[in-house]
């Protein structure tokens, strides 16, 4: 069994898959093109914890073990815990919400134009297909 310890720390490496999926996420649509809903699912939800006043639920859940074992929530919450000032500066935030915006939508744009790409193909398969037929 994991244990309190083992749970909390499966929660904050989900935590990070999580944040990881939200920015990079959107790149899986170009070879599986269904996960794009998912995907979108996730891009909301992040942007909306961020920018509302909505708890995550896996910040929650981790406040509740680390409360379980005795310690304090994460002091200002997962982000400011584990990433402001230690993955990137603090001051770089702005940059790194655009950069992570701009890379999200640039995903969506190749997962796009990749599913026109196969869309088209397909149609002029079929065309093609059904022209061989005729002769």
């Amino acid at each position: 069994m994991l244990g309190l310890a083992g749970l909390t720390a499966l929660t904050t490496g989900v935590h990070f898959l999580a944040l990881l999926y939200i920015g990079l996420g959107g790149f899986l649509a170009w070879v599986w093109p269904k996960t794009i809903l998912v995907h979108v699912l996730f891009a909301v939800w992040g942007l909306a914890v961020n920018v509302l006043p909505l708890p995550c639920p896996l910040t929650v859940l981790e406040d509740y073990l680390r409360g379980q074992r005795g310690l304090g929530p994460l002091p200002g919450g997962f982000n400011e815990y584990y990433i402001y000032d230690t993955i990137f500066p603090r001051e770089l935030l702005p940059v790194v919400g655009f950069g992570a915006l701009a890379l999200v939508l640039f995903s969506y744009v190749g997962a796009y134009l990749r599913w026109r790409g196969r869309h088209h193909l397909a149609a002029s398969l079929t065309a093609g297909a059904m022209f061989a037929e005729r002769q």
